[in-house]
């Protein structure tokens, strides 16, 4: 079985790469599936413990994530596992992900490529300005003494989109949040989807989609990452007619000179949802759009890819994970967004997966 993904090449020519995944995808196999229910994200995180999928030992779902890791494919989390983060600590994997039935931000944790697997909850407590519910799109970024964990949640007063941070001193938390207000909260609009970077000098960047800009800006991160210096950066605008208006989900990735940075455009709730990328000349900008369409579309096996993340295994190969609607199940409730890692390569300055 095999789960096809449309990438635009810069020159403006559409490839259809199929991703062969007939040994590691469980998840339009029933019978692998079977008993693991397709769930929906929770507008209140529940206090009700819920099912969980088998993901622990060198079989099962995580043994297939980490047989994508070792370069044998795409992989598939039969889940619900939105906006996905990889961090990587040594030979240990963390996977954060928007908010579920279980977690307020959800983390899989594997050991080792051929170790077991868990998942757990990353940040237990929410800071008191923020409103309980929904908690979406988290980023960590290690800093001296410890970790930061960056995310979205919602403001009390007024009630608006806002970006926070916690600190733990482990890679997976538990993270704690002593904020007394927001990271970033305009006055003017809503702030989402932050993105740690840390630039090719080692100095530290963040960055987020912005309602007063309506696109995607980049700021300077301090030092201990728990505060931004300078000025933000518009580095990003939709300004094509497949992103209808929205640009988002940022993440960068710095190669053989050149800062790319991949981003989300449309309706998240639709197939119309796709990932496109932009070349900056820094993480603060300017950045171009090589292509004139998206660079990773819906296919009718896998539609509305997006929240995607960029990261680096212990052999020093990129790697995107990403979520995607499956089986013709788009939007919530009857659909999941479930988690894909491909493998990320460049042929001639130009990203493609495979």
């Amino acid at each position: 079985m095999t789960v096809g993904i449309a990438v635009g090449l810069a020159a403006g020519l559409w490839l259809s790469v199929w991703l062969s995944v007939a040994v590691i995808v469980p998840l339009f196999e029933e019978a692998t599936c079977s008993g693991i229910e397709f769930r929906a994200g929770a507008v209140n995180p529940s206090s009700e413990p819920g099912s969980r999928p088998p993901i622990g030992g060198t079989g099962g779902l995580a043994g297939k994530l980490r047989a994508a890791l070792r370069r044998e494919g795409a992989a598939v989390y039969c889940h619900d596992f939105a906006d996905p983060f990889v961090l990587r600590v040594g030979s240990t994997y963390y996977v954060f992900a928007t908010n579920n039935l279980d977690d307020r931000i959800p983390v899989l944790t594997s050991s080792g490529l051929f170790g077991t697997a868990h998942t757990g909850e990353a940040l237990p407590k929410l800071p008191a300005w923020s409103s309980p519910g929904g908690v979406w799109a988290p980023a960590v970024l290690p800093r001296p003494g410890g970790y930061v964990l960056y995310y979205t949640t919602r403001a009390r007063h007024p009630d608006r989109e806002c970006l926070s941070r916690a600190f733990s001193k482990e890679p997976g938390g538990p993270f704690v949040d002593d904020s007394s207000g927001p990271l970033v909260c305009p006055t003017n609009g809503g702030a989402i989807d932050p993105s740690p970077l840390v630039a090719a000098d080692g100095s530290a960047y963040l960055l987020w989609k912005s309602d007063t800009t309506g696109g995607i800006v980049a700021q300077p991160l301090a030092p201990d990452g728990l505060t931004l210096v300078g000025d933000a950066q518009p580095i990003l605008q939709a300004d094509q007619l497949w992103e209808a208006g929205v640009v988002e989900a940022p993440s960068m990735v710095g190669y053989e000179g050149r800062y790319y940075l991949f981003y989300s455009g449309n309706n998240w709730s639709t197939s119309s949802y796709a990932i496109g990328y932009a070349v900056c000349e820094s993480p603060m900008g300017p950045c171009t759009k090589p292509a004139a369409g998206p660079w990773l579309a819906s296919t009718g096996k896998a539609e509305g890819p997006g929240g995607e993340d960029v990261f680096v295994d212990a052999q020093g190969q990129l790697w995107m994970t990403l979520h995607a609607w499956v089986r013709g199940r788009v939007g919530y409730p009857q659909g999941a967004r479930n988690l894909f890692v491909v493998r990320l390569t460049f042929v001639d300055g130009v990203p493609t997966v495979g």
